[in-house]
């Protein structure tokens, strides 16, 4: 049930006729307590969707009672007209669930330089009817060019986490281009949340780098009803928080447009964090790499090539590297033969040693393939 499993949540998901190809496209979640705290984190780029403009203000108080969540239109770069509808549109939840638009978070996703139909939003909001399994539907309204839904459940000592995304193009930092919605019944406030989403984002959204374009719409809501009367240390709740980010990450990752491969960049004995996350982000957006893995061909040259280009500490004639297991790189030379590599399964594992120190990062990429530039090139169309 996604986002209903937690104790204290209702949602819907309806069709309001704002995606040409048809199917449901305007989902709610609502907190019905007794908390209603929360925390967002939203994306980083500075050209931001009127949604984001909105919710920044709404979350400034930590207090969230609804999220509303529409596809078929990013509602950005649409001016004044386009943040009033974005107002009107909290205006509506508000009144049908009787809170107060200030607590109602609005988010939106599709193409960009739309206008959305404030008509067919205010009529899809008022034929909504929010259950406490309304969450499936829900995860579907939110879809645009994915080709399935993605929900996840961690169960806790007494207390649930539930969470529903979406995304499959546009995946790149800050956060990956995605809506995501995580519901607990944790009673926690607001200030522990946001600890926790942050500390979560960080090392999983944010190290999803599936082609290196980053949206305007960006956003991650966890909202907590403290239904379950329980209260979980922060590193228990953070731990959980981890793993459901994590898990709808791979999710948005394994349904990229059109890719072949899901590649795991793992760099190892770095000298700082950063250090790792620069270099497996450098490999994960070269495009001659990933050409080459959608090819099946282990070409280590271009996984050097790419850590060559950062500023990470590390004498490049001593780097190791292994593809799926085989090393194929030893010290800057040639290892075991290439042809030992099989790239013919989904999942690749890339393993670069620096032999610079003791930190690590993973980031997760895909491949470069026809079909992605191919569904990319007509998005608009």
């Amino acid at each position: 049930m996604s986002v209903t499993h937690a104790k204290g949540f209702v949602a819907s998901g309806v069709e309001a006729g704002l995606k040409h190809s048809g199917g449901k496209d305007i989902a709610i979640v609502s907190n019905q307590g007794p908390s209603q705290a929360a925390a967002v984190v939203f994306t980083s780029n500075r050209a931001k969707a009127n949604p984001i403009l909105w919710s920044q203000q709404v979350i400034a108080d930590g207090v969230v009672s609804a999220v509303v969540l529409n596809s078929g239109g990013a509602n950005c770069y649409t001016g004044t007209q386009g943040f009033q509808t974005t107002h009107a549109t909290a205006e509506a939840v508000a009144t049908k669930l009787g809170v107060s638009a200030g607590d109602v978070l609005v988010c939106s996703t599709g193409l960009i330089g739309e206008q959305l139909p404030l008509d067919k939003i205010l009529a899809g909001v008022e034929a909504s009817t929010l259950t406490d399994d309304g969450g499936i539907d829900a995860s579907l309204a939110i879809m645009t060019t994915d080709s399935k839904p993605k929900r996840s459940i961690v169960e806790g000592n007494g207390w649930t986490i539930g969470g529903m995304a979406k995304g499959a193009g546009m995946l790149a930092p800050g956060l990956a281009t995605m809506l995501v919605v995580i519901t607990t019944d944790a009673d926690l406030p607001a200030d522990v949340l946001d600890t926790a989403l942050r500390a979560a984002t960080r090392i999983t959204f944010d190290r999803l780098d599936s082609d290196g374009c980053m949206s305007t719409n960006d956003q991650v809501t966890l909202m907590a009803s403290g239904a379950s009367g329980v209260t979980p240390s922060v590193i228990e709740f953070t731990g959980a928080v981890t793993a459901i980010c994590r898990d709808l990450a791979l999710q948005l990752q394994a349904d990229a447009e059109g890719s072949s491969h899901d590649i795991a960049i793992e760099t190892i004995n770095a000298e700082s964090e950063e250090d790792a996350v620069e270099v497996g982000r450098a490999v994960a957006r070269n495009n001659l790499f990933k050409a080459a893995v959608f090819g099946n061909d282990p070409n280590w040259g271009r996984v050097l090539a790419a850590v060559g280009t950062t500023q990470a500490t590390f004498d490049p004639y001593v780097i190791d590297v292994s593809i799926n297991g085989i090393a194929v790189c030893v010290s800057g030379e040639p290892g075991q033969s290439r042809d030992l590599v099989d790239l013919t399964p989904r999942a690749v594992h890339v393993l670069i040693d620096l032999k610079a120190g003791t930190r690590e990062a993973t980031i997760w990429t895909n491949d470069l393939t026809h079909d992605y530039v191919h569904e990319n090139s007509a998005y608009s169309s």
